[in-house]
């Protein structure tokens, strides 16, 4: 029979030993999450996530059935757009980014404490700019200007420890730190714009934030881990990460940057609006070509036999897809006058990419610093599933024609299986960070 091993009791001071605590203390407690600077920002995070995706679901039920008959002071799209753009998904980078980030640069972590105003300033802010929507515009309004100025205090703190470091490669350091500047123009570009009615400015703002802040992050960290992290788990897989690849997915997320503003001035619409839209198209597409071609060369194929590492990879892949869709809707708008792919790509990037990294990633780093298995189990597996499925639905719902009858019933589903999943997912996790980690280890 095989020994169970001896859990030590008590410390040389007398105290109970970490792994007696963790065995003796299995609440939820609130100060846990002062414990490592993950547990605040994504609980945090969670907060948000959570309270955004009931909120859009119950959206798209009063749209559909008018039962609730709910009251808007801002616009649900337009505040269905920002808070999916730059809500929750700060939150989750904060805990990468304290956590990782001075591995990455060689230099002390910061104190959890010195994070707690930016970050609560931050959910607290977007909470007020659901509620805003509803109340008053001037809530809503009071809750960006919150939010933002969390934003700007956590980015003055990341950019502190880069200062800081002497380590050879910040080149992904660097580069996430000018997209949170960018993330922090967009918020101040957007709070301007709605105090003095610019809707079509705000939503400039919102795509120059998505693409310029959080796709700029992604790719960047992507490009740093997805390879690392395939290796690592499958040595018979290359890691190999050249930097005309970082430099390729910056430029096409400044593309869209770009193209964004292109379409607030009338380029589009203008006598050369065609040959914009053409070129703009096969840019995508080639961009969309090169993503998928390397998330193959990334080990795409060989991952799917390690569930965790398939979700990183099957989430990079709609990168991919999201630029071809984009290329062929601009491609279809000038041959067939008929534009039916731009919010599905949209959706492919946010909901297929941005979502499902998330998952993978919060779920990974969770799992780790939780003292648990780095494995995607069961739930993570069925939940991942269920976003695929509440993507290929939204996608589905942005095609003209398919959305209508007899198939009205496609956004609301998407909306609700995406605010289920998300729930499911942050109340699990959600737990996990307000209690002690499972092997006894502090953090």
């Amino acid at each position: 029979m095989t020994s169970r091993p001896v859990i030590p009791v008590r410390t040389a001071s007398g105290k109970p030993s970490a792994q007696a605590l963790a065995q003796m203390d299995k609440r939820w407690r609130i100060r846990y999450l002062m414990l490592a600077p993950h547990r605040l920002g994504f609980f945090l995070a969670m907060v948000v996530l959570v309270a955004s995706g009931l909120w859009w679901a119950l959206v798209q039920l009063d749209r559909s059935t008018a039962w609730l008959g709910l009251h808007y002071a801002v616009s649900p799209t337009l505040v269905h757009s920002a808070v999916m753009a730059f809500g929750f998904i700060p939150l989750f980078f904060s805990g990468f980014l304290f956590t990782a980030g001075p591995k990455w640069l060689g230099v002390e972590p910061l104190p959890v404490q010195d994070l707690r105003v930016p970050l609560v300033s931050q959910a607290a802010g977007w909470l007020l700019w659901l509620a805003g929507a509803h109340l008053h515009a001037a809530v809503a309004w009071a809750g960006l200007a919150l939010a933002g100025a969390g934003l700007v205090w956590m980015t003055v703190q990341f950019w502190g420890r880069i200062r800081r470091s002497q380590a050879q490669d910040q080149l992904h350091a660097r580069a996430i730190g000018a997209a949170c500047m960018v993330g922090c123009a967009s918020l101040a570009g957007l709070w301007l714009s709605l105090v003095f009615g610019a809707h079509a400015a705000a939503r400039a703002w919102i795509f120059t934030g998505l693409w310029g802040f959080v796709v700029v992050v992604y790719v960047t960290v992507a490009h740093r881990m997805i390879p690392f992290f395939t290796s690592s788990a499958m040595p018979m897989v290359q890691a190999w990460r050249p930097f005309w690849v970082l430099w390729l997915m910056l430029a096409a997320a400044g593309l869209q940057v770009l193209a964004a503003w292109l379409e607030l001035a009338g380029v589009p619409s203008s006598a050369s609006g065609a040959a914009w839209l053409l070129v703009h198209g096969t840019l995508q597409l080639v961009v969309g070509g090169v993503l998928v071609w390397l998330a193959w060369v990334w080990g795409l194929v060989q991952s799917l036999k390690n569930k965790l590492l398939a979700m990183l990879h099957i989430g990079f892949l709609w990168l991919g897809v999201a630029f071809l869709l984009g290329g062929l809707s601009q491609w279809l708008s000038v041959t067939l006058g008929i534009g039916v792919l731009a919010l599905g790509a949209l959706h492919a990037l946010t909901m297929g990419c941005l979502a499902s990294l998330m998952l993978a990633m919060v779920t990974r780093v969770s799992c780790g610093h939780s003292g648990r298995a780095l494995v995607a189990d069961r739930i993570a597996w069925s939940l991942f599933w269920c976003l695929q499925a509440a993507a290929l639905l939204r996608i589905a719902a942005a095609v003209p024609g398919i959305a209508g009858l007899p198939w009205p019933w496609l956004l609301p589903l998407a909306a609700g299986l995406w605010a289920a999943t998300m729930g499911a997912w942050g109340v699990r996790l959600g737990r996990w960070y307000g209690c002690l980690r499972a092997d006894g280890r502090p953090g």
